[in-house]
């Protein structure tokens, strides 16, 4: 199992950025799939999650309406569409793929650095 997120940066409060996970060794298009982002000091958090078809998604209060989710079962993709930044989504952003089963297993990527700062 692989997950490799990319699409991490310095980006200006305001602005957006467009993260992958690219997944691989898995059935993909069986797992749930999600961000999570992890800032200095601070605990792991969900970012937001997305069914294994893609019809459903959820998201954490703070980026409601900022950020979107999706997937793309053909390429093994997973991806999270952030905009309107703020300096507090400064964070390590992390994909998380769960495989179903008894029990469910879940998988990390690296992570990938998110900076929002002017």
């Amino acid at each position: 199992v692989q997950l490799v997120e990319s699409g991490g940066g310095l980006v200006q409060p305001g602005g957006s950025l467009r993260l992958s996970c690219a997944a691989s060794g898995f059935t993909f298009s069986r797992s749930v799939m999600s961000w999570y982002r992890q800032a200095p000091g601070k605990e792991r958090e969900l970012v937001a999650a997305i069914t294994s078809s893609g019809v459903s998604t959820g998201y954490t209060d703070p980026v409601k309406g900022r950020c979107t989710i999706s997937r793309d079962n053909v390429k093994n993709m997973v991806y999270l569409e952030m905009n309107s930044l703020k300096p507090e989504d400064t964070a390590v952003y992390y994909c998380k793929a769960r495989l179903p089963g008894f029990p469910d297993v879940d998988y990390w990527g690296q992570g990938t650095q998110v900076t929002v700062s002017s």
